[in-house]
């Protein structure tokens, strides 16, 4: 069994419901002592935008900035679709930290090697 985990986050403010509970599970998974990788691609993309999560807070949760950077802090890698970025014409200055732009290459070849993967 791997020690692989990706989850695939396609949501920002259109549904911040989904985008919270994503980096929860995220966290759980890194601080299980899973490689985790979250993909943020679609609309996604636009949390990897310095200031776009800081402003949402599920109730019931951390909010989602802190969850982010937790995440990050934790050892947990943060993806970017190349394409998603792109069609949202943000600006690779803008990266939050820990942040990394990458085609799907990266992401099939995660999973390939046996990555366990979930959606929000």
């Amino acid at each position: 069994m791997t020690n692989k985990f990706l989850v695939s986050l396609t949501n920002g403010k259109s549904d911040t419901d989904r985008a919270t509970v994503g980096f929860v599970v995220a966290n759980a998974a890194v601080a299980s002592g899973k490689e985790v990788v979250v993909f943020l691609n679609i609309d996604g993309a636009y949390l990897s935008d310095k200031g776009y999560a800081d402003d949402i807070h599920e109730s019931g949760f951390a909010p989602l900035k802190d969850l982010m950077d937790q995440f990050v802090e934790a050892g947990g890698v943060l993806w970017v679709c190349s394409p998603c970025h792109k069609k949202r014409e943000l600006s690779e200055e803008n990266l939050i930290e820990g942040a990394t732009i990458v085609g799907g290459a990266k992401v099939v070849e995660f999973l390939s090697e046996g990555a366990a993967s979930i959606t929000y």
